[in-house]
């Protein structure tokens, strides 16, 4: 018998990096409180379903047991067609975050030499880019928002170095919600070296009223160097099935495809995709549903006398700083689920007319904040 001591246990341990990352935190839903319809606002989803056409695109979809095409094939045809791109300029991916996954997957990371690539973008923006960006083994570079809540592209295009592989710029940014304008983004494509790639995520591009706001597909036509994230997940209420593309030239997506999530989206969310494609004139009038209700939102805080940013998507915020947990502690008890980000503020998701109702008397009552200059 042995008498060797035995090799000691070792538990298995993750990238030194997880343990630094940030976690994303999804909205949490809406506290149950007697005598109140409970409202979850804290996720950006469309309070209305799909329409009846994609609903009944899912029901006929019963091959299940196959596996998707992983091309995407009739949703790249379908999406060439509505947006006047080559298919072979789009990839699908699980939804607007899987396809910029996929992009940071192909140009953001560690090179050979060891030398981290550096993805700016404006902060606070949306919560995943700083963990999709050190995922893939890159370095985010904060930029911070003006007091305004917009995108300072001055600041942005100086933080731009040697290093900087890919630059994501958020418009309407989540969550403050103002929209980028073309004039302002061309200058910015000015004077960024044409071998960085721009990402301009339009993940709520739909609800865009300003007229003054870039268009990411008439923008990537011009410029080589520019790409558009898009998704099916707000405006065409597919939020549940998870599907999203990118357009880029074929020097872009020619990589992309090579580390490309195969089978990202399903069979049913292309033909639900599909079919919400081929009746968009109804998708357009339950948009405009929502931007009414944000019209109304808006309106309504104004009148309070609240100062809050600009907002394009379907979402307000409210720049509460130290407040921010005691309003959404508020809101639970009114049975209203908000979205608080640390010690700056809430965004609200614009829902149902009764739940957009309560919040607006839920802050005729709380005190006015002045953050915004």
């Amino acid at each position: 018998m042995t008498t060797e001591n035995p090799v000691p246990l070792k538990a298995v341990q993750p990238r030194a990096i997880i343990d630094r990352m940030p976690k994303y935190a999804a909205g949490k839903p809406p506290r149950q409180i007697p005598g109140l319809d409970a409202y979850k606002l804290s996720s950006n989803e469309n309070p209305q379903p799909p329409i009846p056409e994609v609903m009944d695109a899912i029901r006929a979809q019963l091959e299940i047991n196959r596996y998707p095409d992983p091309l995407s094939t009739k949703l790249r045809l379908a999406l060439a067609e509505f947006l006047s791109v080559p298919a072979e300029h789009i990839v699908t991916g699980a939804g607007s975050l899987g396809a910029l996954t996929q992009i940071l997957a192909a140009f953001a990371g560690q090179n050979d030499d060891g030398v981290q690539d550096e993805v700016v973008f404006a902060w606070r923006s949306f919560e995943a880019y700083p963990i999709v960006v050190e995922t893939a083994g890159a370095l985010p570079v904060q930029v911070p928002l003006l007091a305004d809540g917009r995108h300072d592209l001055d600041a942005m295009a100086e933080a731009v170095n040697e290093n900087t592989s890919v630059i994501l710029l958020c418009t309407p940014n989540n969550p403050t919600g103002p929209a980028l304008r073309t004039s302002e983004v061309e200058d910015f494509i000015s004077k960024v070296p044409s071998d960085v790639l721009i990402v301009i995520d339009e993940a709520y591009q739909e609800f865009v009223r300003d007229p003054q706001a870039v268009n990411g597909i008439d923008t990537y036509r011009k410029h080589p160097n520019v790409m558009v994230l898009r998704t099916f997940s707000k405006a065409h209420s597919l939020a549940n099935l998870r599907v999203g593309y990118s357009v880029a030239h074929l020097a872009v997506t020619n990589h992309i495809r090579v580390v490309a999530t195969p089978f990202a989206v399903s069979s049913v969310a292309e033909d639900a995709a599909v079919a919400s494609l081929a009746h968009f004139d109804k998708v357009v009038e339950r948009v405009q549903k929502v931007v009414d209700e944000r019209t109304r939102v808006v309106a309504a805080l104004k009148g309070l006398g609240w100062e809050i940013p600009e907002t394009d998507g379907n979402f307000v915020w409210l720049p509460l700083g130290a407040d921010t947990a005691g309003f959404a502690e508020l809101a639970a008890e009114q049975a209203l689920s908000v979205r608080a980000f640390g010690r700056e503020g809430i965004r609200v998701s614009i829902g149902e007319v009764e739940a957009n109702a309560r919040f607006i008397e839920l802050c005729r009552n709380y005190p006015k904040p002045t953050t915004l200059s």
